[in-house]
């Protein structure tokens, strides 16, 4: 059970652990310092229609209700452990799972909570002004929704680092509120954790694909041998679907609206009816989509190896029955085309083990095209010709084998002149940017929307379109 009534909510009897409740009540208050500066600006004294986590079981865990977001029950809520369970991959396979950090392990498990931990903090700062453009009462609330629990998940692997890290844990954990994002001298860990979020667009691009390879990174954690982490991110995968679905759905409404102003124009140009254009629509997949298969880290890792061979972090559902019939992956090769010196692409083989990012992103990929498909079908039910689509896994990369390499959407290799020449026909340029911010006008009234997206197909909560979703302070 969950104790919500606590300083800080848990179901992992804080109380009974005076040493560390003292250190996450001491971390507790620069915690509301750090959402206070760097949280939803403008908002902090509204009321907001938000679900709060109240149980840790799949039905009914969640109570919706108004509440001020500095008021929100941030806790710490692990799901309930599963009595004898053993290791499930890699070397240590069948043996019972640690409940504690083995020490020959140590570095690699908080690297990996850290990493983690400082992506959550980082999203809330990369959206604190977005609340000001809002294009309806729902859609704010639904970005207040994903901050609250971005807040929540940097409360999980916190409480991981005190927990079982000891000194260095609590000092990682002041650093993750030290760190800004984009900050020039104290940036994030990850760099698309550093990118700016101005608009709406980019907003759902990034719920749709940023917050997606988190849902990949927390489903092989929740694999993991250190069953503490693995118990942590089970539970913050129940909160993480609803980010994706403001992602996906987002995106897809944009579309449907894009869909109709096309319809409504003589020449299917939706920026003249006041919309966004499909080629910026694509555009904005190419930088988000990019950037987040960046998160996935390079295509030949010992890092990856290691994580698997220790059992610290498995591939997507790797104890689904049927799913995987070798848990060890002592053989095996993963086949990709890497480029030379040159430039030219020559087909390698890395070791399975070592390709172990890959084959999570694979997961990923498959995902991302079935969100893709959803969005064609409205295009197509529109009867318009035009259709969006994935970028290479080799476009526009910063990190493994295709980095500082240049290659088009399609993956065929571009010289740099050519990039340069035509980039602005791949990615988006400040003009872009300039008209998608240009349409980003508040929407505040009960049941409106800006002309720019369509509404939703249903409430939250089974609420109706025009309810208030949050009530500002008058």
């Amino acid at each position: 059970m969950i104790a919500l009534q606590e300083k800080i909510p848990n179901n992992v009897n804080l109380a009974e652990n005076r040493r560390l409740q003292r250190a996450l009540e001491e971390w507790q208050p620069r915690f509301l310092q750090w959402w206070m500066e760097m949280g939803p600006e403008g908002f902090q004294k509204d009321d907001i229609y938000l679900r709060t986590a109240i149980s840790v079981e799949k039905d009914g865990w969640a109570h919706f209700d108004y509440v001020k977001m500095p008021d929100y029950r941030w806790g710490i809520f692990l799901v309930p452990p599963t009595p004898d369970r053993v290791i499930g991959f890699g070397d240590f396979m069948g043996q019972l799972i640690w409940n504690e950090v083995p020490g020959e392990f140590r570095k690699e498990l908080r690297r990996i909570i850290v990493t983690q931990g400082d992506t959550e903090p980082a999203s809330v700062e990369q959206q604190r002004l977005l609340g000001h453009t809002a294009p309806s009462l729902y859609d704010l609330r639904n970005l207040f929704q994903v901050n609250v629990e971005e807040g929540r998940h940097l409360w999980a692997m916190v409480y991981l680092l005190h927990q079982y890290f000891g000194r260095d844990g609590r000092e990682e954990a002041e650093d993750m509120l030290i760190r800004r994002s984009g900050h020039a001298d104290t940036p994030r860990i990850l760099s698309a954790f550093n990118k700016p979020v101005k608009d709406w667009l980019a907003f759902f691009c990034f719920t749709m694909f940023t917050d997606r390879d988190g849902k990949y990174q927390l489903a092989a954690l929740a694999e993991s041998s250190f069953d503490p982490l693995a118990r942590t991110t089970q539970f913050m995968l129940t909160e993480e679907a609803h980010h994706m679905f403001v992602g996906e759905t987002g995106i897809g409404r944009v579309v449907e609206r894009t869909a109709e102003l096309m319809r409504q124009d003589p020449n299917e140009d939706a920026r003249a009816q006041g919309g966004i254009p499909l080629d910026i629509i694509q555009k904005y997949i190419n930088e988000w989509y990019s950037a987040s298969l960046d998160l996935f880290g390079g295509e030949d890792s010992s890092n990856a190896a290691n994580y698997f061979a220790a059992g610290l972090k498995g591939r997507f559902r790797e104890g689904a029955p049927g799913l995987y019939f070798d848990h060890v992956i002592l053989e095996g090769a993963y086949r990709i085309e890497v480029p030379d010196e040159s430039g030219p692409l020559h087909p390698t083989e890395i070791p399975l083990r070592r390709a172990m990012n890959l084959v999570l992103q694979d997961a990923y990929v498959a995902d991302c095209e079935r969100a893709l498909g959803r969005w064609n079908k409205t295009l197509e039910t529109a009867g318009l010709g035009a259709r969006l689509t994935l970028p290479s896994q080799r476009f526009n990369r910063q990190i493994g084998v295709y980095a500082g390499h240049r290659f088009s959407p399609s993956g065929v290799p571009l010289t740099e002149e050519q990039w340069q020449a035509r980039h602005g026909e791949f990615l988006p340029t400040e003009d872009d940017y300039a008209y998608v911010e240009s349409l980003m006008a508040p929407v505040y009234e009960r049941g409106r929307f800006a002309n720019w997206i369509a509404p939703p197909a249903r409430g939250i909560n089974g609420k109706p379109l025009d309810f208030e979703y949050v009530r500002f302070e008058r």
